[in-house]
């Protein structure tokens, strides 16, 4: 499947709206941008890399060319891009048991949006109406969100150790090379291709 690129999944997802719709869903996003602990959630899910959401009026569809005529489109869409580490079913599963509330608050406004729970018709109505990615860009493909994480816990001490360890003793340098090994050892993880899920 094109959506994988090493342990990072890719995710578009284009749902049609009512035009009159449209100014509600905005204000909805307005006011989760402004309120910041309504974000934390999402926040707290550190397997997704990237998320964002789209608003594109009928009227404003963009086309490749001027000279070419509009569309005449009777609904607006909204576009939700993401990209993740871990399988479509734990995503999936993962957003409708944390962020069930936000996502049916912006979701609802969405033509046959079942609601995110219960999780199989939310599945179904995913699956319906997204799209394959055929290309886009990961800077790690072959780490996970933690994985860079935890990299930069490991660097930060290390850099610690080789400024404090200059003019060490051996006896010093073993103590503090124990002390940073403490502290780094459950930060060592292992990059490259996912395990298969079936």
């Amino acid at each position: 499947m094109s959506n994988i690129n090493g342990k990072v999944y890719a995710m578009n997802v284009v749902t049609p709206m009512k035009p009159w719709k449209t100014w509600f869903l905005r204000l909805i996003f307005f006011l989760l941008g402004a309120i910041k602990s309504k974000q934390q959630d999402l926040i707290n899910l550190s397997f997704i890399e990237f998320a964002r959401w789209v608003i594109v009026p009928r009227k404003s569809f963009p086309r490749p060319d001027e000279r070419m005529d509009a569309e005449e489109l009777r609904y607006d869409y909204l576009l939700f891009f993401s990209n993740f580490n871990g399988t479509w079913n734990q995503y999936i599963d993962a957003f409708s048991a944390v962020l069930f509330q936000g996502l049916n608050l912006i979701w609802m406004w969405s033509e046959k949006f079942p609601g995110s729970v219960p999780v199989t018709p939310f599945k179904e109505y995913i699956s319906r109406v997204q799209f394959d990615t055929d290309y886009y860009y990961t800077a790690y493909p072959h780490a996970t969100a933690n994985d860079l994480k935890a990299a930069h816990i490991v660097q930060a001490s290390f850099d610690q150790l080789d400024a404090t360890t200059a003019t060490c003793t051996p006896r010093e340098f073993e103590a503090a090379y124990l002390k940073f090994m403490l502290q780094v050892q459950s930060h060592l993880g292992e990059t490259g291709e996912p395990p298969v899920v079936f």
